[in-house]
């Protein structure tokens, strides 16, 4: 039977079990935990050290209203980036791929920024759809513009980090096809391409860590506008 190179992306099921749902537990199971010494080990040491530059990094233009996220932005950075990671292993399945999943994740927050700004102050909220100093005769198509402007957020966030994972995992799953193809009929061809395989590997590292990180900051940057 002939695979798609898209069933890779597909949701696994195992008896009737949706395995997309231990795909998102297994990360808060390896997340290494502090202990009641007085010297932690280099692991949760090097994990506070990131959690709390990258706290401080986010939530520095920030008033002190939206430090009340930090704890949430926080742990939804660490989420996305290990669950990004781990779908880079072989054999597994990276629930991040998923426009559904994504959408769950931007909706929400978005829609939470959106109601506290219409909350704590409507008239601030409301003059972002419309810049100072517009001309009269373009108030209302320039309104609609940013109308869509608004509500288009939370898919651009879904989207973006959906295609880029799944442009990454479709080119490595091209490339590694290709040296097993090659490895028999020119070797060093084949070599040649292990090692395209092996710079697109790690740039697929960096593209896992840096789509999360660009995730909460566009979360971190609606939220300024709106506390």
């Amino acid at each position: 039977m002939t695979l798609s190179l898209f069933d890779q992306f597909s949701y696994p099921w195992h008896m009737g079990i949706p395995l997309v749902a231990i795909a998102l537990t297994i990360p808060w199971i390896l997340f290494p935990t502090p202990s009641a010494r007085w010297l932690n080990n280099r692991v949760v040491t090097f994990q506070g050290w990131f959690i709390a530059r990258f706290t401080h990094q986010t939530f520095m233009p920030l008033n002190v209203g939206g430090h009340k996220w930090a704890l949430l932005l926080a742990s939804l950075m660490v989420f996305l980036i290990s669950l990004n990671m781990l779908g880079l292993l072989p054999y597994t399945f990276t629930p991040t791929t998923q426009l559904s999943l994504n959408l769950a994740l931007a909706v929400p927050l978005w829609l939470a920024t959106v109601a506290i700004g219409m909350r704590n102050q409507p008239t601030a909220a409301l003059g972002h759809l419309l810049p100072e100093g517009t001309p009269t005769a373009l108030i209302p198509i320039l309104v609609i513009i940013e109308t869509i402007s608004l509500f288009i957020r939370p898919v651009a966030l879904g989207v973006r980090l959906t295609a880029n994972l799944t442009a990454g995992h479709l080119l490595i799953q091209l490339v590694s096809t290709a040296v097993l193809v090659l490895l028999p009929m020119m070797p060093a061809v084949a070599a040649l391409t292990a090692v395209l395989l092996l710079m697109l590997t790690l740039l697929e590292v960096a593209v896992a860590m840096i789509q999360a990180y660009v995730f909460v900051l566009l979360l971190s940057l609606y939220l300024q506008e709106n506390v």
